[in-house]
């Protein structure tokens, strides 16, 4: 079963479906597409310009998890709607966190 994210020895990776230019900045639990990838949902109110978007992905996912935003840093998929999400920190720390956001909405 595929999981929404991948531990590190110095952190995690967090897979990202991100929507920009919503109404809200939301986390929305996680999903697994048709080809078995799975990723947690996001919102963001910014649009998707010069970095605005991930900018404001990287705090939403730092608030939601209650870690400091200066760990949290986009590394893959910058001008696409699926990212990775690199998260540093101790690793089993972070996969009890993101456990929770696979149930955000009640999955």
């Amino acid at each position: 079963m595929a999981t929404h994210y991948r531990l590190r020895t110095d952190g995690a990776d967090l897979f990202v479906r991100l929507t920009p230019k919503s109404s809200r900045d939301a986390l929305e639990g996680a999903e697994t597409t048709a080809d078995g990838a799975a990723h947690v949902k996001a919102r963001v109110r910014a649009v998707p310009e010069k970095g605005a978007a991930n900018a404001a992905l990287e705090r939403l996912v730092a608030r939601s998890l209650g870690v400091p935003a200066s760990t949290v840093s986009v590394v893959a998929g910058g001008t696409s709607r699926l990212k990775t999400v690199r998260i540093a920190g101790e690793p089993a720390m972070l996969a009890r966190l993101l456990d929770g956001l696979a149930v955000a909405d009640g999955r």
